[in-house]
């Protein structure tokens, strides 16, 4: 099967190269073609100068790119995949965007006679580089059905959640309990050092108990350590956070905790952090 994959970051470079080692037809395309080079070097694969000529003859064409516009970029115009694909074809976003540009994609792709899911995914970089992606999907049951033995290659888990927009509305509340989640371990942890007990030995008790959550068992020690020079950079998540935040206004939803940590997360990149993993809110309570 002749795939496309636009988007060779941290986290489409590692997507696509599963794909290549399960014995796809690989095409990739990137906005700096550097980074396509050296996939296309590593792994084996082609590389492409433009969308449309990545989306040639693909029979399913994924991207992960920045946000909307960037998805826009890569799907819209002369040198977009749309353009390229043809009738039956399905077009996989595993960017995460907002609902309304997934419902936007799908009514165009309905047009052109193709198959559109949005597939935002949870798992970070480690996530794609293990395989080891939560895919949220939203769309038709027939494109999903195209995609999701291929999303396989990446994934741990790929569902369906409803259609078009469902699945990255579903990657909203993945970030908002994450935000929540991990301004709570900050502040718990800050409050351990404070009262002057050994917090990875707090860490190994309470994270056996209802306390524990991913972050605590990935994220505790580096954040004991100072370490954030990796993992879901504080610029994404504010990004995402805005997406949600936008998405809350239009539909009523409430939601304080969430805010509040995207401010604070204004106030980790305001002191440099803006690459920082986003377990970096800690650094909100030392200084």
């Amino acid at each position: 099967m002749k795939l496309a994959f636009l988007g060779m970051g941290v986290m489409g470079a590692p997507m696509a190269g599963h794909l290549k080692a399960k014995g796809y037809d690989v095409t990739v395309y990137n906005r700096t073609a550097a980074k396509a080079e050296a996939w296309a070097a590593r792994h084996g694969g082609a590389m492409a100068a433009t969308p449309t000529e990545a989306a040639e003859g693909a029979e399913i064409v994924f991207a992960c790119v920045g946000n909307d516009d960037d998805v826009r970029s890569v799907v819209y115009g002369e040198t977009g995949a749309f353009a390229a694909m043809s009738a039956g074809s399905v077009f996989v976003d595993h960017t995460t965007a907002s609902a309304a540009l997934a419902r936007e994609l799908d009514a165009e792709a309905e047009q052109r006679g193709l198959g559109f899911v949005d597939a935002p995914v949870s798992g970070g970089q480690a996530g794609a580089e293990n395989g080891m992606l939560t895919v949220m999907c939203g769309g038709t049951e027939t494109a999903f059905n195209r995609a999701s033995p291929i999303i396989d290659a990446y994934a741990r888990s790929c569902k369906l959640m409803g259609p078009a927009g469902a699945g990255q509305l579903t990657k909203m509340v993945n970030q908002i309990c994450i935000a929540g989640l991990v301004q709570g371990l900050s502040e718990a942890l800050a409050f351990c050092e404070r009262a002057g007990l050994d917090g990875r030995q707090v860490l190994d008790v309470i994270s056996k108990g209802a306390a524990q959550s991913w972050q605590m068992e990935n994220r505790g020690s580096t954040m004991i350590d100072g370490t954030f020079d990796f993992g879901f950079a504080v610029d994404w998540m504010r990004k995402d956070l805005s997406i949600v935040l936008d998405e809350a206004r239009g539909n009523g939803s409430r939601l304080p905790v969430t805010a509040l940590v995207d401010q604070l997360y204004a106030q980790v990149q305001a002191r440099g952090g803006g690459r920082w993993d986003t377990s970096s809110l800690i650094t909100n309570l030392r200084d």
